[in-house]
C-alpha cells in the first residue's frame, strides 16, 4: 500500500510500537505499501487458487507500484498441490528482477481474512516485501494490509500492519514490531474487519484459533476511519523501491491457503 505519510512510518517503525491516527472509513514517495496501481487491465492470466479465481498480475517489460517494479507472470503459479507460489527472479538476459502479485476476482468484504503461509518471512531481505492486503485500487485509502518488511532498512521491524483511510483529509493507522520465527517456517495471519475496528493477527504454525500467538494489534479508531467497501484481495512479492536484494539472491514464498469467513 501506498504510504503517502512516509515520515509518519519511519516514526512508528523506528518506535516498534503501535501508532493510531485519526483515519476515514470502511470496507507504496517511497511506495511502502502494497497497493498503488488499478491492476485489471495488467492480467496476464488466472489460476484457481483456494476456490477463488485470481488474476495474476503482468507489467511486460515496464515498472509500475509498488516499487515501482516488473510484475511477471510467469512468477506465480500454483502447484498440484494447489498451493500459491509467489517468487522474485532475476532475468539473467535483461539483468532486472522480476516480482509477484495476484489478486481476486471478487470481492470480498466484513469478516475474517487468513492466510498460511510458508517461508522465511522473518529474516526477508531488507529491500523484499511480501503483502497480503485488500485494496480498492483507490491507492492511499480503503486498504487493510498485513506486510513483512524492513522497507530497506535492516534496523527497522518487519512485521507491519495498516489500515488505510476511506476518505481524504485522513492519515494511516499502523503497527509494526519485530519478530523472528520459532518452530519452523508455518505462520497463519488474519485480519477481522467490521464497520467499527480491524483485528490482525499472527501466529507460528498453521492454526484457525489463536494457537502461538505471536502479535496482535487492534484499529478502532472512528467509525470513518475504516472502509465500508467489498474491495478484491491482492498478495504479492516485490522490491522496496525497485531495489535489488541486498543478498543478490531470489526469493520464494509458498501460500498454502486463503480463507475468507464472512462475519
Amino acid at each position: 500500500m501506498k504510504k503517502v505519510f512516509y515520515s509518519l512510518l519511519v516514526v512508528a517503525m523506528v518506535a516498534g510500537a503501535c501508532k493510531k491516527n485519526a483515519s476515514p472509513e470502511n470496507e507504496s514517495s517511497p511506495k511502502n505499501s502494497s497497493g498503488g496501481v488499478n491492476t485489471t487491465a495488467r492480467a496476464a492470466s488466472t489460476v484457481q487458487f483456494s476456490g477463488y479465481t485470481w488474476y495474476i498480475r503482468n507489467t511486460g517489460n515496464s515498472t509500475e507500484g509498488p516499487g515501482p517494479n516488473i510484475f511477471n507472470g510467469s512468477n506465480a503459479w500454483v502447484d498440484g498441490n494447489g498451493w500459491l507460489h509467489l517468487k522474485i527472479t532475476k532475468n539473467t538476459s535483461t539483468n532486472k528482477w522480476n516480482c509477484a502479485e495476484i489478486y481476486s476476482a471478487q470481492n470480498f468484504g466484513y469478516g475474517s481474512y487468513q492466510w498460511q503461509v510458508e517461508g522465511a518471512i522473518g529474516s526477508l531481505d531488507k529491500n523484499i516485501v511480501l503483502g497480503l492486503f485488500n485494496y480498492s485500487g483507490n491507492d492511499g485509502f480503503d486498504e487493510m494490509d498485513i506486510e513483512f518488511a524492513r522497507w530497506g532498512n535492516s534496523s527497522w521491524p518487519n512485521l507491519n500492519y495498516t489500515v488505510w483511510p476511506a476518505t481524504s483529509g485522513k492519515s494511516e493507522w499502523n503497527y509494526t514490531k519485530n519478530f523472528t520465527l520459532t518452530g519452523g517456517t508455518y505462520t497463519t495471519h488474519r485480519f477481522t474487519r467490521n464497520s467499527s475496528s480491524v483485528v490482525f493477527k499472527s501466529l507460528n504454525g498453521f492454526y484457525n484459533d489463536d494457537t502461538n500467538l505471536f502479535a496482535s494489534a487492534t484499529c478502532s479508531s472512528p467509525a470513518w476511519s475504516i472502509s465500508t467497501l467489498s474491495m478484491p484481495v491482492h498478495m504479492n512479492l516485490w522490491l522496496f523501491d525497485g531495489l535489488a536484494p541486498s543478498d543478490s539472491k531470489e526469493v520464494e514464498i509458498i501460500i498454502h491457503s486463503f480463507k475468507y469467513t464472512a462475519g
